[in-house]
Parts: structure tokens; C-alpha cells; sequence
């Protein structure tokens, strides 16, 4: 495909996204227009250039749509990111269990493709916060840290 394509063409577009976590919502926006999503290297260039403006933006830019959930009141605290525009249906102070839906998936923000964007980090001043490693859960009860890059699905 050369063209950019409508994000409804995507399979996760609009697919509920539950929180990872439980805790206390400490942040959300939920007004970033959803763009159409991008699969070739060449109309991946118009987007490229855009870059440098989405990150002066910050969170927003950056971000898009996003939830973030502190899992104590000194975190660590877990970001949930490029909603689908006007689903985010929590809000700053309400505490969520796992499982709880937060919204829907979008592609908002800095984002090529319809996805869920999952990342925990020790504060949410984003310019010097570590990053802290996931482990996830199976069905069966064990858990697994996955490796640099890996796409976990589920």
C-alpha cells in the first residue's frame, strides 16, 4: 500500500483496551484526532518530518490519547497510549482494577499504525523518568519479561 489508509481498515481500531493495572488514574487526555495510518516507507516520509513538532507538544503530541494509572501513590506509574479519540472513559482520581476498561485503540499521537502503546516508568516528569521492565502473566499462572522489541499479543 502507497497511500495512507483510514485507521477503521486497521484490525485493533476501536478494540477495548483494559487497564494492565490496578490503581489510581493520575493523568488522561482524550482529544487528539485519530490519523490515518501509514504502511509504506514512502508515505511514511511526510510523517517523519512531522516528528520534531509532535515531541514539542509533549505528552499530547507524543502520546495521543492516553491513561495513566499509579499503581501506589509513589508510583510506579503505568502509561497507556495512543487512544482512540473520545473513548477514554475514566477519569484523574478513579481507581481501577485490572481488567477495567479505559478506552478503545486508536491511532493518535506519535503513531504509524492503530496500537496500544504500554509503558511504566518510576515518575511521570517524562523527560528524566526510567523506564521499569514488565512482566507479564499467563493463563496458566507463570509469568515471563519479554525481551528488547518483543511484540507481545494476547
Amino acid at each position: 500500500m502507497v497511500a495512507a489508509e483510514p485507521p477503521e481498515r486497521f484490525l485493533g481500531f476501536g478494540v477495548p483496551i483494559l487497564s494492565p493495572v490496578t490503581g489510581v488514574v493520575v493523568a488522561t487526555h482524550n482529544h487528539e484526532p485519530d490519523h490515518d495510518g501509514r504502511r509504506s516507507q514512502l508515505i511514511l516520509i511526510p510523517y517523519m518530518l512531522g516528528q520534531a513538532k509532535r515531541a514539542r507538544r509533549g505528552a499530547a503530541g507524543l502520546a495521543g490519547n492516553h491513561v495513566v494509572i499509579a499503581m501506589s501513590d509513589r508510583g510506579p506509574f503505568v502509561l497507556v497510549a495512543h487512544l482512540q479519540e473520545g473513548t477514554v472513559n475514566v477519569r484523574v482520581g478513579d481507581h481501577l482494577q485490572a481488567g477495567e476498561k479505559i478506552g478503545r485503540c486508536g491511532n493518535s499521537g506519535n503513531s504509524t499504525e492503530p496500537h496500544v502503546h504500554v509503558q511504566v516508568s518510576d515518575s511521570t516528569a517524562w523527560v528524566d523518568a526510567r523506564g521499569i521492565p514488565i512482566v507479564f502473566r499467563k493463563t496458566d499462572g507463570s509469568s515471563w519479561l519479554p525481551r528488547e522489541s518483543e511484540i507481545v499479543q494476547g
